[in-house]
């Protein structure tokens, strides 16, 4: 899929339907000359609903769609007849997608699941008809509730990706070439950074035809979180990953001190994803040998579990995935 398909934000006017008003009339039939009020209720204007769809990875769909206006309701009628509700927009989005207030940054609802439905934009209720104000002191009003307006609302959709692990590292760590490897997944691979520009999903094959998401995130730069690089575009997609697997090469100069930036615009971010379990890889060990990997053992930091891997060499993927499985589970 080309990278300009990847769309995970969208801004878009959803407006709703306003309500129908209600009816004022009176009975008037051949042998009912003076009959009572028989005015129906307006029908409610229509909503702006988001439903979920599994089969939906973007927002490219909508990335065009600038304005979504629901129908009104129709204004009710004589007999006691209800006007009809307007019809509502249904919009599918991906999995996982935020909608938030524009101007404020309020987040409005979230869509977690397939097939799961929420209102972005209320419909205006529809107007009571006459016959709802008879009393026994004013047998003929005269009188009706006019619909109400609907909702007009600038919003904000964004895409979260969910997935089980997440790849997190700066770029050229190694992360495209490790879910090419373990997935059917085929991102863009090339020996300088930034090649990977947009998130990409592969589903792991694990033992007893079980399997797990994998989600390579684009590299994070010192800086991130403050909007350098393209970090601050793709951090809350880390957010939605159950476990965070941090991506080192073995040629790097200081492995801890690497680990220790990813670790601080993770915080910066989001402090909460410091909760998430998280493991530690060293790439490209196949330059490696064991007196190398003892020696560079000494100076890894102490609070992760570390392994040593090589996703061209295949060395130490089955141990990686054993590791990523226990902590899933």
């Amino acid at each position: 899929m080309l990278t300009s398909n990847f769309i995970d934000y969208v801004k878009l006017c959803s407006r709703s339907g306003n309500g129908g008003s209600g009816s004022v009339h009176f009975r008037r039939e051949k042998h009912v000359p003076k009959g009572g009020p028989d005015g129906g209720n307006g029908g409610r204007g229509g909503h702006v609903i988001l439903r979920g769809n599994s089969q939906l990875w973007t927002l490219l769909h909508l990335r065009y769609r600038k304005h979504v206006f629901a129908d009104d309701g129709k204004p009710g009628e004589g007999g006691n007849r209800s006007g009809a509700e307007g019809a509502d927009i249904i919009l599918e989005v991906p999995v996982g997608t935020i909608a938030k207030n524009a101007e404020t940054g309020e987040k409005i609802l979230e869509i977690l699941e397939e097939g799961q439905e929420a209102i972005l934009t209320q419909g205006g209720r529809g107007g009571l008809g006459n016959s709802n104000f008879k009393t026994a002191t004013q047998q003929t009003p005269r009188y009706a509730q006019p619909g109400e307006e609907g909702e007009e609302q600038w919003v904000v959709l964004e895409l979260k990706l969910l997935a089980d692990v997440g790849l997190v590292g700066f770029p050229n760590a190694g992360k495209s070439t490790l879910l090419s490897v373990l997935s059917a997944a085929k991102p863009e691979i090339a020996d300088y950074p930034f090649t990977t520009l947009v998130p990409n999903l592969g589903v792991v094959g694990y033992r007893d035809h079980k399997s797990f998401v994998m989600a390579d995130i684009p590299g994070i730069i010192e800086g991130a979180a403050e909007g350098k690089g393209l970090g601050i575009r793709f951090l809350r997609h880390i957010e939605r990953n159950s476990m965070l697997l941090f991506m080192i090469p073995a040629d790097t100069d200081d492995i801890k001190s690497d680990y220790k930036i990813l670790l601080g615009e993770l915080k910066k971010y989001n402090p909460e994803l410091l909760d998430k379990h998280r493991l530690l890889a060293i790439t490209k060990s196949d330059m490696l040998d064991d007196e190398m990997i003892a020696d560079m053992e000494k100076e890894l930091p102490k609070d992760i579990k570390t392994l040593f891997i090589s996703s061209v060499a295949q060395k130490g993927l089955d141990v990686l995935k054993d590791e990523i499985w226990d902590c899933l589970n």
